[in-house]
Parts: C-alpha cells; sequence; structure tokens
C-alpha cells in the first residue's frame, strides 16, 4: 500500500476494536468461569462455603478478562470516544492532532491539542496488524478530513 495515495474516510459512525483479540479474551472468560465452576461444583470434599469462592475467584478472573476486551474508538459526527479498559474519553475532532501507529508500538497513540497524547487501546496491532493498519489509517483520514472541514477560521 502507498502512503502517496489520499485515504477514503470511512463512513461515519464507525467502530474500530482489535475483533480477534476481543473474541478471544470473551472466549477465554467464559470458559475459564465455567471450567473453574464446574470443578467447584465437582469437589465434594469441597464446603459450600469454599465453593463459593471458587465461583467468586472465577467472577473475578473473568471480569479482569472481559475489561480487557472493553477497548474501543468510536468515531462519529461530533468528535472521537476513546475507551480503554477502564477509562472512557469524548475528544472532538479539533482536538486530535495526529493519529500514530509507530513500528513497535502496542497500540494507536493520538497527539491531542493540549500537547497530550492519548493512548487508543481500540486499535492494536497484537493479533491482527494489517486490520490495525488500515484502522489507524481510516481514523487518520477522519481526523484529518473532520479538523479541516470544521466551520469558523482554521487554527494555524
Amino acid at each position: 500500500m502507498s502512503d502517496s495515495l489520499p485515504e477514503q474516510p470511512p463512513a461515519l459512525p464507525v467502530t474500530f476494536r482489535p475483533a480477534r483479540t476481543r473474541t478471544v479474551l470473551l472466549t477465554a472468560g467464559v470458559a475459564l468461569f465455567a471450567v473453574i465452576t464446574l470443578i467447584a461444583l465437582m469437589l465434594r470434599q469441597l464446603s459450600p462455603g469454599e465453593r463459593v469462592s471458587f465461583v467468586f475467584t472465577a467472577a473475578l478472573l473473568a471480569g479482569v478478562l472481559f475489561l480487557l476486551a472493553r477497548p474501543k474508538v468510536v468515531a462519529d459526527e461530533d468528535g472521537v470516544t476513546v475507551v480503554n479498559i477502564v477509562s472512557r474519553r469524548r475528544l472532538e475532532w479539533a482536538e486530535i492532532l495526529q493519529v500514530n501507529l509507530r513500528p513497535g508500538d502496542p497500540w494507536v497513540f493520538l497527539d491531542l491539542s493540549d500537547g497530550t497524547s492519548l493512548p487508543a487501546l481500540g486499535i492494536q496491532p497484537g493479533i491482527a496488524r494489517q486490520r490495525a493498519i488500515a484502522d489507524a489509517r481510516a481514523l487518520r483520514a477522519l481526523t484529518e478530513a473532520r479538523s479541516t472541514a470544521g466551520p469558523g477560521p482554521s487554527r494555524g
């Protein structure tokens, strides 16, 4: 793929998320909960309190995997919502200066107008590298199109 060709932004609204990673995490969470709960029910020497602690531990571990499956980036007409593991941040298009996914980065970073950088875990090259690159390019194209198309004078 050539970077010299302008990327056509996707239609809005659009949600970017690591689908394969999410599928693996959700499946593992459900399987882990089911297996540990089944073990708790099958072990006859456990007391009712120990069985409850097994199930509670299984729920806790599954909950962690479900949190890890939560990240996404949602782009709509008004801006971008970045949902990470335990946080959510809403950004206006003009707040995003650049979308970065450099070789070796674990996920996309958004350079913001306040001088900070925000990790966007919803686009990560872990299992599906080419998908993450395509999603990063799409978000970059949206950002470039939306930040310059807004009303009012452009900021220099």
